[in-house]
């Protein structure tokens, strides 16, 4: 018997068998291996578990974390009476300002890093020279080049509104005095304790590490293709994860990535080198007396540091959270964006890097799309929303008053 076909009957009928003899393109990208899954799952979960600042005695206290909130906002702590820590820290752009180096009394030579999470810190400044919070959120108030404060002016701010100055009787135990030479160091713990209650938002990655883990192949799938291309790039041939690990996306450590360092009129900034020199030279450090952890258990980090040659023009690896509100980036706000930045690791220049430490990076070569992509995974790291304000804490029951 002979069968007869309409040619135009054919042609769709192998359209559908080549259709289906090859995977889909979306369900082959939503597939991730059990070593790509294990590595993801490092990245979480989000948030992380509260910690608690032993070096500070009035971490998680309620008043001091009212009062520190008040501080943070307060433009009368700086010398000229306009500038606040939220001057540079502003919620909206994740607790940065949107310039390259930050501008206080006097124009500074670093970029504003973001305040979100900083609760998780080991470290603190893109030289690591603090090791606490609370020195970290003192420098700023006494620094003659930021804010210019000092402990009479910080007085008569706290005296002359009754929730601030009852808030600080209640965190610390006593009344505020400009005599008490333990009163700036109290003020930066109140808003050290203030700080650690920034806690970022869950971001659309968040949702893509919890549906992975759970085997959520449709929740998967939902993520855009890119994203999770960027992923993979990230966690593969990128090795970004080498330096950006954990929850946080950040080691919390110190590199040479080959952004320029020098700056004008000094020559050169030192970066992690000159931090350490600084921390070790500062009184508010843990080794001082001012570390409220009677065990000295918080200090063992700072104890064993010294300055080598190595650390010169290393620079703190930043936490990746967020980073789409942070603009723009590296210790110098040199780099306007975020393609900026993937362009920097494509074609990174390897004669920059030190010749004496670790040699993790080399020019990743990305093509246009394999930038998009990564830029896509990078800014899933962020809110899925703009950046909400912070909550204002509750007031203490004894306090709640209006300021005045």
């Amino acid at each position: 018997m002979t069968f007869k076909f309409d040619k135009f009957l054919i042609r769709p009928l192998v359209c559908i068998l080549v259709l289906t003899s090859v995977p889909s393109a979306q369900a082959g990208e939503a597939e991730f291996s059990a070593d790509e899954i294990a590595r993801i799952a490092s990245h979480g979960p989000w948030p992380m578990p509260a910690k608690t600042d032993t070096g500070n005695r009035v971490s998680g206290n309620p008043a001091a974390i009212r009062l520190g909130y008040h501080l943070f906002f307060e433009p009368r702590l700086a010398a000229n009476r306009r500038i606040a820590c939220a001057t540079c820290h502003q919620p909206g752009r994740g607790f940065q300002d949107g310039l390259a180096t930050a501008r206080g009394l006097r124009p500074g030579k670093r970029n504003t890093p973001g305040l979100f999470n900083v609760g998780q810190h080991r470290w603190f400044g893109w030289d690591g020279g603090h090791d606490n919070l609370w020195s970290a959120s003192l420098r700023p108030i006494l620094d003659p080049a930021e804010m210019g404060g000092d402990a009479r002016r910080t007085v008569r701010l706290l005296r002359s509104q009754t929730e601030l100055d009852c808030h600080y009787r209640q965190a610390f135990g006593k009344a505020p005095d400009a005599r008490d030479e333990e009163l700036l160091v109290n003020v930066a713990k109140a808003i050290a304790a203030w700080q650690e209650t920034l806690v970022s938002p869950s971001t659309h990655f968040d949702a893509l590490r919890e549906a992975l883990l759970r085997g959520d192949d449709d929740a998967v799938a939902s993520h855009a293709p890119a994203l999770r291309r960027g992923l993979r790039l990230f966690l593969g041939r990128g090795q970004c994860a080498t330096c950006h690990a954990g929850p946080l996306f950040s080691n919390g450590e110190f590199g040479d990535i080959g952004v320029p360092f020098f700056v004008k009129p000094e020559g050169v900034d030192p970066g992690r080198q000159g931090g350490i020199k600084r921390l070790l030279a500062n009184p508010y450090n843990l080794l001082g007396r001012h570390n409220d952890d009677a065990t000295g258990d918080n200090a063992t980090a700072t104890r064993h540091l010294k300055p080598e040659h190595r650390n010169f023009g290393e620079f703190k690896v930043p936490s990746l959270r967020n980073l789409k509100y942070t603009a723009p980036y590296m210790h110098n706000g040199s780099l306007a964006t975020l393609r900026d930045v993937v362009r920097h690791y494509s074609e990174i220049d390897e004669d920059r890097l030190h010749s004496d430490g670790e040699r993790i990076l080399k020019p990743l070569r990305l093509s246009e799309a394999e930038s998009t992509d990564l830029i896509a995974f990078l800014e899933s790291l962020s809110a899925r929303e703009a950046l909400l304000a912070p909550v204002v804490p509750p007031a203490v029951a004894a306090c709640d008053v209006p300021l005045r």
